[in-house]
């Protein structure tokens, strides 16, 4: 386990079957916990290539694609994430941001006198268009039933989705953009989905819709949903990542009133802890052959 041995990441490797040991020239599985150091993993896997397996700590393996890709060829390691475990904090943080959003709560917030004018929208019945199909999309098809809302996926392929009203491929998404009222970005971070949502796609949303973003900032152009917000082209936005990240002080995206920030914090240490203690114990009885790993990246994908 590497870099920091968190006592109840010891604990989780330790009810998985196996014990906690200094990496040596007998080390089978590696738990990664740094997401800021790929330079020291790519290390730690040259320097001991008996590694067969290394469970990575965030669902999102991007910050370690060239370490991964660099391996891709190769049998070994396998490869799992966190991703699924965290669906619940991250599913609840998006359906915040955007009920915030259609009952204008951000400019309430600022409000130093009486609003007369009369402003919100309701979810219930609304077009959601989610735009991956992972644990977080899942998750908030969960939570958003009581809305009674219709629910489109979108995903790399075609393929239904339980509990989407529609599935459509990706090159597909161009078509569902006119008619969203909420569309949520819960996709993992590819070359595939760099800039997904340019000022040109932006546009093809209504200007009563809303657009949240729980994935990677990098599907976004920030740029372009500044442009769309200021000119009122979006009903409000929501970002808990972005590009650059953290963003600035200052930047134009914190001083709009159809706009909440939140600082990467869909998933805090306190929600996530538990969660991925739980993944860790799960993968490392798989490693030692009890059950099936969960969360296995494909190299070549990237996620």
């Amino acid at each position: 386990m590497a870099p920091r041995e968190t006592p109840v990441f010891v604990e989780a490797v330790r009810a998985g079957g196996a014990e906690v040991v200094p990496l040596g020239p007998d080390t089978r599985g590696l738990v990664w916990l740094s997401y800021r150091d790929p330079a020291g993993l790519a290390r730690a896997l040259d320097d001991h290539p008996g590694i067969e397996w290394v469970q990575l700590p965030y669902a999102g393996v991007d910050a370690f694609a060239e370490v991964i890709a660099a391996r891709a060829d190769r049998a070994l390691p396998l490869w799992t994430s966190a991703k699924g475990a965290f669906a619940e904090p991250v599913a609840e943080h998006a359906l915040m941001l955007v009920l915030s959003l259609l009952r204008v709560v951000p400019q309430r917030v600022r409000a130093t006198s009486w609003a007369t004018e009369q402003q919100g929208r309701s979810l219930y019945g609304a077009h959601v268009v989610i735009v991956g199909a992972g644990g977080i999309a899942v998750e908030l098809m969960r939570l958003l039933a009581p809305f009674d809302v219709r629910v489109t996926i979108v995903r790399r392929s075609d393929d239904p989705v339980a509990g989407a009203d529609r599935t459509v491929a990706v090159d597909r998404l161009d078509e569902v953009l006119p008619d969203a009222d909420v569309v949520v970005l819960a996709a993992a971070a590819t070359p595939g989905t760099s800039g997904l949502f340019d000022a040109r796609r932006l546009a093809l949303l209504p200007p009563t819709a809303v657009l949240v973003n729980v994935a990677r900032g990098s599907l976004v152009d920030t740029d372009a949903l500044v442009d769309a917000v200021r000119a009122e082209r979006l009903w409000g936005a929501g970002v808990d990542v972005t590009t650059p990240e953290p963003l600035p002080d200052g930047h134009p995206l914190f001083g709009e009133p159809r706009v909440v920030v939140t600082p990467h914090q869909a998933d805090t240490p306190e929600m996530t802890a538990p969660l991925l203690a739980e993944r860790i114990r799960h993968n490392v009885a798989a490693f030692v052959g009890r059950g099936d790993f969960v969360g296995v990246v494909d190299p070549r994908a990237g996620y």
